[in-house]
């Protein structure tokens, strides 16, 4: 995004910072090397630099941003009297309590001195922002916390998502009380509607999951596949989610010419109540696989995240055959349900190299899921 920026605007671009999980910038901006899923010290660093750039840009100029999912982590400063620790801890449980993006990010906006519009408030100039959204229903105001538009929520919806994920007593006590004074009036609300430090600000979506339905689906096309896109977004708990893309997907093809290719998207949740390691996608897939039984190799789903990173792992994902849970149990591995409940997805398909690694893509657009039938 910085560098198609760069080739649109030219000598205008006086200077700025690219926060990003790697990669070095072209000049005149300098880069961060950001934290994803988790915020760490580059997360900070990137998000202390942004908020200087925006405060102290002269009235006659404009700041423009680039956004695209993930930002979240990548870039943070948390509120006075948190620590980068509050965050991430607060992060965490609010994770493995399988709290969606929407609930999440309301916690991150009132934990932080960049989200919630904040971003494009602290700037005296006029700000364009555009965004690419991994969030279902391309809210602006979520993805990545929207630093850069009015917050419709609150401090007392923030205790709400804190209640229902976990309790009070499960997080940080700085930031259940930060959270309480919010509540009371005693610390500022993130801008709301109407605000007018927001009144300069634009912000544009640019893209998002259904331009990754329509790149696959076209190269599908193009092999020769008889195609269908699923409008509805996939999301709810990721073991639930998967079983159900299956059965949905194994019911449409029967009316399909082969070989068949059915595309979703979307962004699942994990409620974590093991000690594994995986991700939502590798879940997801690991949940489909026993549906594929009876068409042995014929039938095939992958999922994966677009930005090539599923959970706290190096893979973006996984693919399962009706082949897999045949091989897991010749090879000895543990059953479907037993990795599930372990939540260790990532051993299982590193174990029968069925792992989806392709890296870091530079982009986010939420995951997407693939279904094949010969």
């Amino acid at each position: 995004m910085a560098g198609a920026a760069l080739d649109v605007l030219g000598p205008r671009v006086q200077g700025g910072v690219v926060v990003s999980p790697g990669g070095t910038p072209r000049p005149p901006l300098g880069g961060v090397t950001g934290e994803h899923p988790q915020p760490g010290p580059g997360s900070e660093e990137g998000g202390r630099r942004a908020l200087a750039i925006a405060e102290a840009i002269a009235p006659d100029a404009e700041l423009v941003t680039l956004i695209s999912g993930g930002a979240s982590s990548l870039m943070a400063v948390p509120a006075d009297g948190l620590t980068l620790d509050d965050k991430r801890e607060t992060t965490w449980v609010l994770l493995r309590s399988g709290a969606d993006i929407h609930a999440l990010n309301t916690v991150r906006k009132h934990l932080s001195r960049i989200k919630g519009g904040r971003l494009a408030a602290s700037c005296r100039a006029p700000s364009q922002a555009f965004v690419l959204s991994d969030v279902v229903g391309d809210d602006l105001s979520v993805i990545a916390s929207g630093p850069t538009v009015a917050d419709h929520s609150t401090y007392v919806d923030a205790l709400y998502v804190l209640d229902r994920f976990g309790g009070r007593d499960a997080f940080p006590p700085a930031v259940v009380a930060h959270l309480v004074a919010g509540a009371r009036g005693e610390r500022p609300e993130s801008p709301k509607p109407g605000d007018p430090r927001l009144a300069g600000a634009s912000t544009v979506l640019v893209g998002g999951r259904t331009d990754a339905m329509r790149g696959a689906a076209d190269e599908a096309v193009r092999r020769g596949y008889d195609v269908w896109v699923c409008a509805e977004a996939l999301v709810g708990e990721a073991r639930l989610a998967g079983a159900h893309f299956a059965a949905q997907c194994l019911e449409r093809a029967a009316a399909m010419a082969r070989p068949a290719c059915i595309i979703a998207s979307g962004e699942t949740t994990v409620r974590v109540t093991g000690r594994g390691v995986g991700g939502r996608n590798q879940e997801l897939a690991a949940a489909a696989a026993p549906l594929l039984e009876a068409y042995g190799p014929r039938a095939l789903v992958a999922s994966v995240g677009t930005d090539g990173i599923d959970g706290p792992t190096d893979a973006a994902g996984a693919v399962v055959d009706g082949t897999t849970v045949a091989r897991a149990r010749a090879d000895g591995l543990p059953s479907i349900e037993a990795i599930l409940a372990d939540n260790n997805s990532y051993a299982f398909f590193d174990a029968l190299g069925d792992l989806v690694r392709t890296g870091p893509t530079g982009t986010n657009v939420g995951d997407l899921q693939l279904f094949l039938l010969a």
